[in-house]
């Protein structure tokens, strides 16, 4: 049982990560801001990241994301892959990244397979090489080692302890993995977005030298990018039958600072963007969407209102529920229960979208 510091109230749904409830998030923001700027600053110290986006109004400007860094000489950026060095950012390129791969036979576990060409066979023949699941084929995973958010609750949390340490890897040695078997490229993390200009490279060069294949090129993002940046993933996913996945952690934005220490504004007028494109190539979808259930903060209220904006914009697109398992600062939560995610179900296709999962059952109590 944790107290929250606000109201006084003590639950197992309050984590001693944040010390504050989700009604306190919600409705009192003001006393709720100063633990959570200390549970993020807490959260990022051991690992040398800075607490907070950096604001030096004589740093350099960084525009990859939402976060849009002034970083100070000799400073880095929030996700730690940029440093001023003399006026001139320094670090990752459209050449060279922090990152890791490996093939993975498919069908795989992405959130999206159940509507994926890989998964299930959806746009075949044009985007796929099998009417159902496309055994015998391998997707390459692409892991980036860096995140554009801070999520209290990150189920990959260990790529923080290698941000500033690891070795920086060529674009040419990514595309040199794709081979004849490989039918789809899928880049997570951490996130894709602090290196997008790698990724976008390294997809075009793929594309380039498989032409007259199939190699679909595939996003699961917080969708924090810029806007040009996400138009040059939509075009590369449109064109190869790829699918962009957005993580909508959370709907009220106080509770989306509260888990991610960042804004969901970019998120949600991103996610619209893609939707007002997803018309051009409706099978398979361009878009899909996830929610994971955290325990006493993502409630049935939240859902409903994400399901709501969700089929504002198409009552088609692909909706997963994810269980919840208590990992990296939330690790004192307990797991989402059956009983909830089914309700959530329940609630996501009251508000009209014809495609809900949960996933993640396993995790389920």
């Amino acid at each position: 049982m944790t107290k929250c510091f606000v109201c006084g109230k003590s639950s197992i749904l309050v984590s001693k990560a944040l010390n504050v409830c989700l009604e306190c998030i919600r409705n009192e923001p003001a006393k709720a801001s100063s633990y959570i700027e200390e549970a993020h600053s807490v959260s990022r110290r051991p690992f040398g990241l800075p607490p907070k986006p950096p604001r030096d109004p004589n740093g350099i400007q960084c525009r990859l994301c939402v976060n849009e860094c002034r970083i100070p000489e000799g400073g880095i950026s929030y996700c730690g892959l940029r440093t001023n060095i003399n006026g001139k950012l320094s670090g990752v390129s459209p050449e060279e990244g922090k990152l890791s791969w490996y093939h993975d036979p498919l069908p795989t576990n992405c959130v999206a397979d159940w509507v994926c060409p890989g998964g299930c066979g959806a746009g075949y023949p044009e985007y796929a090489y099998s009417g159902g699941p496309e055994y015998g084929y391998k997707n390459l995973a692409v892991f980036f080692q860096a995140c554009s958010l801070n999520c209290l609750f990150c189920q990959n949390w260990h790529f923080r302890e290698e941000t500033l340490t690891a070795k920086k890897r060529n674009v040419k040695e990514l595309v040199d993995d794709v081979d004849k078997e490989t039918s789809c490229i899928c880049y997570f993390g951490g996130d894709p977005t602090p290196q997008l200009p790698f990724a976008i490279r390294a997809s075009r060069l793929a594309l380039e030298q498989k032409k007259n294949r199939i190699l679909r090129i595939c996003w699961e993002s917080n969708g924090t990018m810029n806007r040009s940046l996400l138009n040059e993933m939509m075009e590369l996913s449109l064109k190869s039958g790829g699918c962009i996945k957005f993580d909508l952690k959370a709907w009220n934005e106080n509770l989306n600072i509260a888990l991610t220490g960042i804004t969901n504004k970019r998120t949600i007028e991103n996610f619209s963007i893609v939707a007002g494109r997803i018309h051009e190539r409706p099978d398979p979808p361009l878009l899909t969407a996830s929610t994971l259930l955290v325990p006493g903060y993502i409630d049935e209220k939240e859902i409903r209102n994400i399901s709501e904006f969700i089929a504002s914009l198409d009552k088609g697109i692909p909706y997963s529920l994810l269980g919840f398992y208590p990992h990296f600062r939330m690790s004192d939560l307990p797991v989402t229960s059956k009983d909830f995610a089914l309700k959530c179900k329940e609630i996501a296709e009251a508000a009209g979208l014809k495609r809900v999962r949960i996933g993640n059952v396993h995790l389920l109590s």
